[in-house]
């Protein structure tokens, strides 16, 4: 078949196209962005890139099916086109994946408001380390496993990270609907992506819905810790294994440490002795991630007793690119880039930060860019987690024209807050800007402390991480 991906060159589409190119599919595409790296893996796979969008160059291309990305909206010309004529079968990427790719394997959906991309690693990882070959697609850049996305062996589990946002535009359904879980993880749910869903309540909705079709051989490896997941109520159509701290847990994580050295867990089965597990992955947020891809690895390999699946590989996992990525770690400086843009995770990241690296000054450079963040609606849960830093640099908000004055963010709010609570605050009109302050205020350390700047943006941060990082190393 031959394959047309619109928005070819985004994480997730990329790597969708990778793993339909090694199903066997022609594959070529489109994107206002053809650029490295993501068009130098596409082009040395055999795809053939497009630029920019045109309606008379896709008729005459004439592929079997269109797959529309989510980035894709009306008014785009091929998408216009595509509805004006009806002249080729197109569908969205989720549901592709369902055709194409998940169609008979027994897949493991990993969904959670913070967490996701590390948890899938994880867990392919943990599913590669003990001899099996799982399909898996990862929405990030992962060190371990090699690749973000891999077709696997048809008759080992595949790995997919859940998203709850839209599947295109023509089908507002969660993602994760269309991945036909055998087993469903749920990390952690919480209110975000207000520009598709009202509150809490629609949220919890659209993970009741995931729940709903998990067979009953199947499992939902549920964080026993998280007040909302509990309230999703039983699920008495399928098993459920719950993962955290509390003594209720199946999986339970006791005598967490975080110190300068790294991290130590102990994880049980049901009260009998799993593994003591020691790494560099920072955070109590990151050893739930640790058990819960455990969890789902282990029932998926042996289902009766997952204490078989052996963990030691944990000790070797590298992360995921932008998750708490150390750029730059001297004497005087450690610079470390986040894709953090949920209050909550900007809070769990900046505790772990004080313990892994205690006496630090910690300044917290944040881009308010996601649809939510840039907004007013998380704005005082943005204040308090901010507040834990000693210094706070705010980026220029994205697309702040296209918002109302009392919808926007509101910084000097937050300046204000931080002053109350005796943390010092910056901002400026533009991102440029805000680097020199960085650098100026950054440059000489009070009193010969040593330093700890971190960014947090689920964007580019208009590339200032990286001129940062090469302004303090001259």
């Amino acid at each position: 078949m031959r394959i047309y991906f619109m928005g070819v060159c985004g994480t997730a589409m990329g790597n969708a196209a990778l793993l339909a190119r090694a199903a066997g599919h022609e594959v070529l595409g489109a994107d206002t962005g053809v650029y490295p790296p993501m068009s130098t893996v596409l082009a040395e796979a055999g795809i053939t890139l497009h630029e920019g969008y045109d309606p008379v160059r896709l008729q005459k291309l004439a592929p079997d099916l269109v797959v529309i990305g989510n980035a894709m909206s009306r008014g785009n010309p091929e998408v216009e086109w595509l509805l004006d004529t009806r002249a080729l079968p197109f569908t969205s990427l989720p549901a592709l994946l369902a055709d194409f790719v998940l169609k008979g394997r027994k897949n493991i959906v990993v969904a959670g408001t913070h967490g996701k991309t590390t948890t899938t690693a994880l867990t392919a990882y943990l599913l590669r380390e003990n001899g099996r070959d799982p399909g898996y697609l990862i929405g990030g850049v992962p060190q371990d496993p090699p690749t973000g996305n891999h077709l696997g062996k048809g008759d080992a589990p595949f790995v997919i990270e859940g998203d709850e946002y839209d599947s295109a535009f023509f089908d507002k359904r969660s993602k994760f609907i269309h991945y036909a879980p055998h087993i469903a993880v749920l990390n952690n749910l919480e209110f975000d992506h207000a520009d598709i869903f009202r509150d809490l309540d629609d949220v919890k909705r659209t993970f009741l819905h995931l729940t709903r079709i998990v067979p009953r051989n199947g499992w939902i490896v549920m964080n026993g810790d998280d007040d909302n997941l509990r309230a999703l109520g039983p699920t008495p159509w399928t098993r459920v294994v719950r993962v955290g701290t509390g003594e209720g847990c199946d999986v339970r994580i006791m005598d967490f440490v975080e110190q300068p050295e790294g991290v130590q867990f102990y994880l049980t089965w049901r009260g009998a002795p799993w593994r003591t597990v020691k790494w560099n992955l920072p955070g109590l947020y990151n050893a739930r991630n640790a058990a819960m891809a455990a969890a789902a690895a282990g029932l998926a390999l042996h289902p009766d007793n997952p204490v078989q699946l052996d963990l030691g590989a944990l000790a070797r996992f590298r992360g995921v690119k932008r998750r708490q990525e150390i750029l730059t770690d001297s004497p005087a400086l450690t610079v470390i880039e986040d894709f953090g843009h949920h209050p909550t995770a900007l809070a769990e990241t900046l505790r772990s930060l004080r313990a892994r690296y205690p006496g630090r000054v910690i300044h917290a450079a944040f881009e308010p860019r996601s649809n939510t963040s840039r907004t007013r609606i998380m704005q005082t849960a943005f204040m308090r987690s901010l507040a834990l830093a000693d210094e706070v640099y705010l980026g220029a908000i994205a697309n702040a024209h296209k918002l109302k004055p009392e919808e926007r963010f509101d910084a000097d709010g937050l300046m204000q807050f931080l002053e109350s609570q005796g943390v010092h605050g910056c901002t400026a009109e533009t991102n440029a800007a805000l680097l020199e302050k960085m650098v100026a205020n950054t440059r000489s350390p009070a009193k010969g402390r040593r330093q700890l700047v971190v960014f947090f943006t689920n964007g580019s941060f208009d590339g200032i991480i990286a001129k940062y990082v090469a302004a303090m190393k001259g």
